[in-house]
């Protein structure tokens, strides 16, 4: 599934995506057996009415759709995106919700797992930004500390190409040599492609 182009600006490009991690789809699928359990013992150990049969079926049938459906519907349309300037959250089928923070407004990140979840490869990450957002959790991540990585690293890069349309950047060293090292650790790290990277070192080497 791509992420819908018309929501990225004119330089804008996905680094990643993905959904919650399917730890999430334990509890689903635990009253989905529940459910069939349910259903074989009305059908084949409670003896009555074939009225008591279906009332007792449609209840199942209603606590499967609580429990089981709606569930996966969530997990399912539920998004973290991380593109090269923001990062954003969407959830929902109709009515959609989301948390969108600029890269260069990230000030700390901090990730936290638990022994089950650090078996499972998942754990929460909680974001504190600049602006009205504050802090922001983001919770069933897979893979939280590569995540981490992979998002400072991509900030790195926004901050660079950032400074490179401003004179000056508290963010940012002044010195074009430095900024040619940060620039080779971005390239060797797999944030810039190489296009980008020798587009961006050819920028530099003509301030030195």
């Amino acid at each position: 599934m791509a992420w819908p182009e018309d929501t990225l600006t004119a330089d804008e490009a996905v680094v990643t995506k993905f959904r919650p991690h399917w730890k999430l789809l334990f509890v689903p699928i635990g009253f989905f057996l529940l459910g069939l359990i349910a259903l074989f013992i009305i059908f084949q150990w409670i003896p009555g009415s074939t009225t008591v049969d279906l009332v007792l079926t449609g209840l199942v049938i209603v606590a499967l759709l609580i429990l089981v459906v709606k569930p996966l519907i969530d997990w399912y349309f539920t998004w973290y995106v991380l593109t090269t300037e923001r990062l954003i959250t969407r959830s929902g089928v109709i009515a959609r919700r989301g948390i969108e923070i600029p890269l260069e407004n990230i000030n700390n990140v901090n990730f936290s797992q638990g022994v089950f979840e650090r078996l499972l490869g998942a754990g929460d990450l909680l974001i504190e930004s600049a602006g009205e957002t504050g802090q922001s959790e983001f919770r069933d991540i897979p893979r939280p500390d590569e995540f981490q990585a992979l998002l400072y690293r991509t900030r790195e890069a926004r901050t660079l190409s950032l400074s490179e349309g401003t004179s000056s950047s508290p963010a940012q060293p002044s010195d074009p040599t430095e900024r040619l090292q940060r620039l080779a650790a971005l390239h060797r790290d797999g944030v810039l492609s190489d296009e980008e990277y020798q587009e961006k070192r050819r920028k530099l080497l003509d301030e030195i």
